[in-house]
């Protein structure tokens, strides 16, 4: 069935913590999401694609090796152009999704058009995200799946080198990701897809528009207009160049840090028109007490010199809630998160870690169900452990802005979204590139 990737050594790191107002101009890494969505779709192009400045991180190396295992022609040996040619899809092959969301959803339906056998497994704490709902949505349009345990990994697809398609009715409370998964293949499957969603809210719905707007960009005939119901028409994908947009959800944290010291960050390359949810994060961050501008420099934020409290249902963009909790810790009045139940799945229970690391540091959190409740107080330093989780690494990093002694006990996790975060993440704090 394959192994789990070895333990790397812990990296520890200490949060510097700023002295003056941050001012710096960034160009980060692309969107994983958009990177991830490109990749898939090019696999099953007719054509080759290009992908320009895409993200070259752990999560994305293990996706573009996934579809190399099974057959496609990925070439990632060039930092801004990564070269795709799609070709007959075969096994035996291993996928290493490491702790990837995206490989362990997005992969197994293209699998599933493969002909032969692919294992998939990663790191320990990747066997307790949730595919249960993926794999019995495949097992009904005709994929057979071999599971040892539970619905979860390490798993085996048993391809035939084609998948019936039709309709299937799936909970994807869990994870937005698991109808993108379904919908990224199903313009391959012979009878296309329709996904009907029966459960609660699916969660991160910015990410779903992403898809669909990908998959009609290469050339699929999707039909989203009635709510939690996406069809998608069999059809050939057209291989084209995709332009990856900087990474929003990555920029988060240096955003943070502008109000956070009452500085300013600009975030480089910004296109006028996006897929991720830019208007909702200037929301968010203006009600927290920021200005955020959009010009033909990039998308600014300035800090006020005031951080305020926020009550804010995060479901769609759950992906920041570690970054405002910092954030919120430092504000000048209470705050609430709601509607993020489903971060609990993620790489570590971000709920239950957040509330953990932060109250050991002297904050006064509370967690509910589906989210926190954060009353600022006085913080001190000590050791925050990350849980192997990249968000959490970054929340630490905003925190220890204000706080002298945050100490990370591993900051290595970042390079599952973006390597050179500590990095960057000094050389904005101290102005020093």
């Amino acid at each position: 069935m394959g192994t789990t990737t070895a333990t790397r050594p812990l990296q520890p790191w200490t949060a510097p913590t700023a002295s003056d107002p941050v001012a710096a101009t960034l160009r980060l890494p692309g969107s994983k999401s958009m990177t991830a969505r490109a990749l898939v779709l090019s696999a099953l192009a007719s054509g080759p694609s290009t992908l320009a400045g895409p993200l070259r991180a752990r999560d994305t190396e293990l996706m573009a090796a996934g579809l190399r295992g099974m057959g496609a022609h990925v070439s990632i040996s060039d930092d801004e152009r990564w070269l795709v040619r799609p070709h007959r899809l075969v096994g035996p092959a291993h996928v290493d999704v490491g702790l990837a969301g995206t490989v362990m959803r997005f992969v197994p339906p293209v699998a599933g058009l493969a002909e032969g056998r692919i294992t998939f497994d990663g790191d320990p704490q990747a066997r307790t995200r949730p595919l249960g709902p993926l794999i019995g949505a495949l097992r009904s349009l005709g994929v057979r799946i071999d599971v040892a345990g539970p619905d979860s990994l390490p798993l085996t697809v048993v391809g035939a080198g084609r998948v019936a398609g039709g309709e299937v009715v799936i909970d994807a409370s869990a994870s937005s990701q698991l109808v993108s998964g379904l919908l990224l293949a199903a313009p391959r499957f012979e009878r296309g897809v329709v996904v009907r969603h029966v459960g609660p809210p699916v969660p991160s719905a910015p990410h779903l528009r992403m898809t669909v707007q990908m998959l009609r960009a290469a050339g699929a005939a999707v039909d989203d207009a009635e709510p939690d119901v996406w069809a998608v028409e069999p059809g050939p994908l057209t291989g084209r160049g995709w332009e990856i947009e900087p990474d929003l959800s990555g920029a988060v944290p240096f955003f943070a840090a502008a109000l956070v010291t009452g500085g300013e960050v600009t975030l480089a390359g910004w296109p006028h028109s996006s897929a991720q949810p830019v208007e909702r994060l200037r929301e968010l961050l203006q009600r927290m007490g920021g200005e955020v501008q959009l010009s033909t420099a990039g998308l600014t934020v300035r800090g006020t010199g005031t951080v305020r409290g926020l009550e804010a249902d995060l479901s769609d963009v759950s992906e920041l809630t570690p970054a405002l909790t910092a954030l919120a810790m430092l504000a000048d009045s209470p705050s609430r998160f709601t509607g993020v139940a489903h971060i609990r799945g993620h790489e570590t229970d971000r709920i239950a870690a957040l509330a953990r690391e932060f109250t050991a540091l002297g904050a006064d959190l509370t967690e509910s169900r589906d989210g926190l409740e954060i009353r600022p107080r006085p913080l001190r330093g000590g050791t925050f452990r990350t849980y192997a989780d990249h968000r959490m690494a970054h929340a630490a990093a905003v925190a220890g802005l204000a706080v002298p002694g945050i100490e990370l006990d591993d900051v290595a996790c970042t390079s599952k979204t973006m390597p050179e975060f500590p990095a960057l993440w000094s050389a904005m704090v101290t102005g020093k590139s």
